[in-house]
């Protein structure tokens, strides 16, 4: 009974911090992607210059790779960053690549018409991007950044190459440890449970804001 009880108590551990991770990236690398998209479409060419050169380079390396570089480089030019940290920064800075490609993919379906619209009718551009642009965008994007997300839920497990505590690496530790394969089906439950409610709120929110049309 109490073996039974320290594995829970070890799977709930894990699976905080997969939560943590998850959630902690989801809230920073929208709104950081978003940003990234809108310096994209910058006028500016040095600017767009430098994100294009970000988003290529996080998308053109694997995430393991770039948890590795973030743990262990950064310590050789003074940057030391806990597990933790420095899974949140490789994280965060990796999914915000991604998301700013489809936020700007997004934008850049809205007809050009509609900004001039907007313009004629002396709409500033924040204006613009807020009551007409925005509802739009959202719409076209939420099935990429969906499946982002529940790439997201996955992905978490590659922080078990930094020695952490998550919910797989606590799993894997009890089957070697015990020989027994019910942690396995607990962590693969888990999983399928964060995707299946990431699921069910991606339909609801696309059903909300199918009723702005492009």
């Amino acid at each position: 009974m109490e073996n039974h009880l320290n594995t829970a108590i070890l799977m709930l551990d894990g699976a905080k911090v997969t939560l943590n991770l998850f959630f902690i990236t989801i809230f920073a690398s929208l709104p950081l992607g978003f940003l990234a998209a809108i310096l994209r479409i910058s006028p500016f060419k040095p600017i767009r210059a430098v994100m294009e050169f970000y988003v290529w380079l996080m998308r053109g390396t694997p995430l393991m790779l770039q948890l590795l570089f973030v743990y262990f480089a950064l310590p050789m030019v003074g940057i030391i960053l806990p597990g933790f940290g420095a899974a949140l920064l490789a994280f965060i800075l990796n999914y915000a690549a991604y998301f700013a490609e489809i936020f700007r993919s997004g934008i850049l379906a809205v007809p050009k018409g509609q900004f001039e619209a907007a313009k004629a009718l002396g709409l500033t551009y924040p204006q613009t991007m807020r009551l007409i642009i925005l509802p739009q965008v959202i719409k076209i994007v939420l099935p990429p950044i969906s499946n982002e997300t529940i790439n997201l839920v996955k992905d978490t497990s590659l922080i078990y190459i930094l020695a952490m505590n998550d919910l797989l690496r606590v799993a894997r530790t009890i089957v070697q440890r015990e020989f027994d394969m019910t942690p396995f089906a607990i962590a693969a439950v888990f999983y399928l449970f964060m995707t299946f409610i990431l699921t069910y709120m991606f339909k609801k929110l696309e059903a909300h804001f199918g009723k702005y049309s492009v």
